[in-house]
């Protein structure tokens, strides 16, 4: 646990090398999963819990993503990230962009995993389902490929992670409400972003959909997308190998790159 500003963030570490900060989805890090130890194996990761999520705190001060990435600016510093790299998934891919656009200087790369938190459609529609008003069955159809896939049981699940998930959802609710799952300044904020910026989504992706992914992609000078083959809006738990290899060698080739100009 690390206090900044009055918040207690829970951070986690794995692996060695380069730091990444991770910034996790809506329903937390899930560290039990593949993704982040095949990350580890050649980066060293950081991965805080959002305030209000896992066992990090919640003051009453805080609800917005803008807070949480002023949280964020001071973390990197603390532990002294003064030129990283960020992944970030869904709700994290908000915090990642807006931290993005406040710091460029301090990135080196940027991932953003199934992003959220930029309006690009018109103004009578949402550009994101309502997943807050669904039933499990709908939102698991949305976010999966393939949705037997799902790693969460909740008839098995032991109390303190049942509780855990539902303050997870509570928060992302508080969060992402009004305006819904967007900062209307964001988008008008990201043409700062200049580092090399890589957006991946699922192929069956029913929450971000390509469309979306291309309008956001495009409000940031030297973005990218990719897609993952027979995966929804979590790639990195059904096809964790997958997903993990396109971020890795991004992040690999745009250090070649960087490298290479700054030698010539």
């Amino acid at each position: 646990m690390i206090s900044i500003a009055g918040v207690e963030l829970e951070i986690f570490e794995r692996g060695r090398g380069a730091p990444m900060l991770y910034l996790h989805g809506g329903g937390g890090i899930a560290l039990d999963l593949p993704f982040i130890d095949l990350l580890a194996s050649e980066r060293r990761i950081v991965a805080p819990s959002h305030p209000g999520f896992g066992k990090s705190s919640l003051p009453d001060w805080l609800d917005s993503v803008d807070d949480i990435a002023h949280i964020y600016l001071e973390l990197m510093d603390r532990l002294g990230l003064t030129r990283t790299d960020i992944v970030g998934l869904s709700i994290g891919g908000w915090i990642a962009a807006d931290l993005a656009t406040k710091v460029p200087e301090r990135l080196g790369r940027l991932v953003l995993i199934g992003p959220v938190g930029v309006k690009t459609g018109p103004p009578d529609k949402l550009d994101v389902p309502d997943v807050f008003a669904m039933s499990q069955y709908e939102l698991d159809r949305l976010r999966f490929h393939d949705p037997a896939k799902n790693p969460v049981d909740l008839a098995s699940m032991p109390e303190e992670e049942l509780h855990i998930l539902a303050r997870n959802r509570e928060t992302l609710a508080l969060l992402t409400w009004e305006p819904y799952m967007h900062n209307p300044k964001l988008k008008h904020r990201l043409h700062r972003v200049n580092v090399p910026t890589l957006f991946v989504r699922g192929a069956s992706d029913g929450i971000v959909t390509a469309e979306y992914l291309e309008r956001y992609a495009a409000l940031i000078p030297q973005a990218r997308t990719e897609t993952i083959a027979q995966a929804g809006h979590l790639p990195q738990v059904e096809q964790p190998t997958a997903t993990a290899v396109k971020v890795l060698h991004f992040l690999q080739v745009a250090q070649a790159a960087e490298t290479s100009g700054a030698r010539s």
